[in-house]
């Protein structure tokens, strides 16, 4: 049996394949099934050490971005994507896969478009609440369709039967908080109230922005864990010496580029409150149960993240705030709102658990096993 993943570009699409790999290799062992071969098919690794740990197979090819604004690179794109496709369609025929499983984006297209082409079995996710290009297309012709969100099945009317609310694939690694030395580990107070920033997997400069302009004020009565970004550690600590230099609490500001598996799973574990991006971050803090504020990305960049946030936000696990609305003193007039009510906070924790789809990735390496298991018959 062999299964081809598809999709990247942003850990949003490539660690819930990863999380759906290792679920096909659990299940397999479960259902007493002879384990398949894995590849994945994209531009590029996006994390090899994740690849290798799951034994899968890397196969590149070329796909271009169709960005929501102009520029010349959509152009020369197409030739890139055009590309990709006639690669795909030679690699995957040599191949010949039992089933692809396509995470939406730009990446997955050629791999779609040639499954399609040579009538190979398809199995794709929806992460966002309003399905994007690829995955619109692909749920045309796909076998089975699972979403993140439950607003998103609506718009994949042609085969309502092959749709399935599923949640969003979480690695099982982060799956679970971890409070057992994290203060320690950390660097925290025991005592103080912790807020976590999550800017995504590339930072955000204007959520970076508003957390250094309201660190005087929220070191007063919390401690942060703060996600910059890799690119802009630097100039955040800098800026944050600065702006901190006669502050009693300057030591409770705690900045990182990036947070890897277990700081995560601690600075979940000791948050009091998160702050985060609309991506797949918010299926994370929902497994965690923790209160939010969700701050999307524009709808000039990101059509997905603001129907994300407020879909979420809606079933009262979260509270959400448009970029455009987003003030130092809103942010911390939010935290104090959520930290400093028992009825918020709780309301918040048991919509997110509620929210939370923990057998998400078991679902659909079942719908693919099944798939193909037919299939190789």
């Amino acid at each position: 049996m062999k299964i081809l993943f598809t999709g990247g570009g942003t850990g949003g699409h490539f660690y819930p394949i990863i999380a759906v790999a290792e679920a096909v290799r659990e299940r397999c062992k479960e259902r007493k099934i002879i384990p398949p071969s894995l590849y994945y098919m994209a531009p590029n690794r996006y994390n090899a050490r994740a690849l290798f740990d799951n034994e899968l197979e890397f196969i590149q090819i070329p796909a271009g971005k169709m960005r929501r604004y102009f520029s010349l690179l959509n152009f020369t794109d197409l030739f890139k994507t055009a590309t990709g496709c006639i690669m795909a369609v030679f690699k995957i025929y040599s191949l010949m896969p039992d089933v692809v499983f396509g995470k939406g984006g730009y990446a997955s297209f050629p791999a779609l478009f040639a499954a399609k082409i040579l009538r190979i079995p398809v199995v794709i996710h929806e992460s966002d609440s309003r399905p994007g290009k690829v995955s619109s297309w692909a749920g045309k012709f796909a076998q089975r369709i699972a979403v993140s969100y439950p607003g998103a099945a609506k718009y994949f009317t042609k085969h309502p039967d092959r749709v399935a609310f599923t949640g969003n694939p979480i690695r099982k690694e982060i799956l679970l908080p971890l409070k057992n030395g994290a203060h320690d580990f950390l660097k925290l107070e025991e005592t103080t109230p912790t807020v976590v920033i999550l800017g995504g997997s590339q930072g955000s400069q204007n959520i970076n922005d508003v957390i250094i302009e309201a660190l005087p004020e929220l070191l007063n009565r919390y401690q942060v864990i703060h996600q910059t970004g890799k690119a802009n550690l630097e100039e955040i600590i800098s800026t944050s010496r600065v702006i901190l230099k006669d502050h009693p609490y300057s030591y409770r500001y705690h900045p990182f580029d990036y947070l890897n598996e277990l700081a995560l799973r601690m600075s979940a574990g000791v948050a009091d409150v998160i702050v985060s991006r609309a991506g797949s971050t918010i299926f994370e803090i929902a497994a965690w149960g923790v209160p939010s504020i969700i701050i999307p990305l524009p709808n000039s960049i990101s059509h997905d993240q603001t129907a994300n946030a407020f879909e979420y936000a809606e079933t009262g696990a979260a509270s959400a705030i448009e970029e455009n609305n987003l003030t130092s003193h809103v942010l911390i007039e939010e935290i104090d709102r959520i930290y400093n009510s028992t009825k918020i906070k709780e309301t918040m924790k048991t919509q997110a658990k509620a929210f939370a789809r923990s057998d998400s990735a078991e679902v659909i390496a079942d719908a693919i096993l099944n798939i193909a298991l037919k299939h190789e018959k």
